[in-house]
């Protein structure tokens, strides 16, 4: 039985619903707004299938004192691989996706350029070694479907691919996503709505309906302080503009610099970077991959989603240690690294799910029954969760009974 929670906070308040067992998080995502700058948040927990936690508050717009509601929505950013690659999940539990096919079965023009033999697994894990876009995106380019796969089809691989990988930052949503419109024959954001958002109920979208425009809560850029300190990915964006890392954050075709806050960029698909939820989304999106599957995949498809398929001691593109399952992230514990700022995340053993930039996050962990969502508005420090998320997943596994995290995750 969940209780109504209202708590006043200095600025505005916290609301929703939490099962006694889990009051610990409600502690957290209140002391996020008091003691870590939240300005607008929400968090949502489901245990065996049921929604335990389900929480919203402070500022959708700080500006205008305006409150985040039950309803509000924003973008959560590579959360959205998260949800592209259920779907490509979907198709491959349903025998319309082989993830070990080469990908040119499908897209015969990806195959120029030495990637003939570059499967949708390596898509989906990272290791298909085009991680970003040489050439220059138009302004606006990332809006247009068919330019961007043509874009990519063209580009030189990075490195072997399979040999290792570099994040896909944004190039997942068109690698991934393209395989996804290919085999449904249908585009991505119609396939996730209709196969994924629609039957569970879900205010999830990759590519927003206008009419849901006033739910939207404005994203709030990370503006590093003077004396924040210079983490090697930062320093080779500054100093090497053709690296990875660089071409990463800035050939974008101006999404990067304020898109996300467009009408334009909520309502283009990128199914890497620009899916519009809330907590209760992505949550939910995760529920039914925390028990056996549901309605989404069968059971030995959903056993296979959170296997590691690709790590190593340093990413290509986000140059630090990271592992990935199949689309997913999974536990990364980067907290002993000298240099780093925010360079980790540390969930269950057998969690998978992804983070966003800026904090947001979601995940499964069949181990434990667990399903987990947190947005925001304000976005923190680093490349993968800040202070402010992982006080909320700390306070989840503690909820549960896990002792520890020494181990680079949660155990009990």
């Amino acid at each position: 039985m969940m209780e109504a929670v209202e708590i006043k906070l200095p600025a505005g308040k916290v609301e929703g619903f939490v099962a006694p067992k889990f009051r610990g998080v409600a502690d957290a995502f209140v002391e996020n707004f008091i003691a870590r700058e939240e300005v607008g948040a929400s968090v949502c927990l489901t245990k065996d299938g049921e929604t335990v936690v389900d929480l919203w508050g402070g500022f959708a717009r700080l500006k205008e004192q305006s409150p985040w509601t039950r309803d509000t929505v924003s973008v959560v950013y590579s959360c959205t691989k998260g949800a592209t690659a259920i779907c490509a999940h979907m198709l491959k539990s349903r025998g319309l996706l082989d993830l070990d096919a080469p990908v040119a079965e499908l897209w015969p023009a990806f195959a120029a350029q030495g990637k003939a033999g570059v499967s949708t697994r390596m898509m989906l894990d990272h290791s298909a070694a085009v991680p970003v876009f040489r050439q220059p995106v138009k302004k606006g380019g990332l809006y247009d479907w068919d330019y961007i796969t043509a874009l990519l089809a063209a580009e030189e691989p990075a490195w072997v691919p399979g040999t290792r990988n570099g994040y896909h930052g944004l190039t997942f949503a068109w690698t991934v996503g393209q395989m996804v419109r290919l085999a449904a024959k249908k585009p991505l954001g119609q396939f996730f709505r209709d196969e994924v958002a629609g039957p569970l109920g879900l205010d999830f979208w990759i590519g927003l309906p206008e009419e849901i425009e006033p739910r939207v809560a404005p994203m709030i850029p990370y503006i590093p302080p003077a004396d924040a300190p210079m983490t090697r990915f930062m320093r080779t964006v500054m100093e090497e503009p053709q690296s990875l890392s660089s071409l990463f954050l800035t050939n974008s075709g101006g999404f990067g610099q304020g898109g996300a806050n467009t009408r334009e960029g909520h309502a283009a698909e990128i199914g890497s970077a620009n899916g519009i939820t809330n907590a209760r989304g992505l949550a939910g999106m995760y529920a039914p991959l925390s028990l056996d599957g549901g309605s989404l995949v069968d059971r030995r498809t959903r056993d296979a989603m959170g296997e590691v398929s690709m790590a190593t001691h340093d990413d290509a593109t986000l140059l630090i240690p990271t592992r990935f399952a199949q689309g997913f992230m999974v536990s990364m514990d980067n907290r002993r690294r000298t240099g780093e700022q925010n360079a980790s995340v540390i969930l269950g053993r057998r969690a998978f799910g992804h983070v966003g930039a800026g904090g947001s996050l979601g995940f499964a962990d069949p181990e434990a029954g667990l399903s987990f969502g947190y947005s925001m508005n304000r976005m923190g420090a680093g490349l993968l969760l800040n202070p402010r998320g992982q006080a909320l997943v700390d306070a989840t596994y503690r909820a549960l009974g896990y002792g520890d995290d020494v181990a680079g995750f949660w155990a009990k």
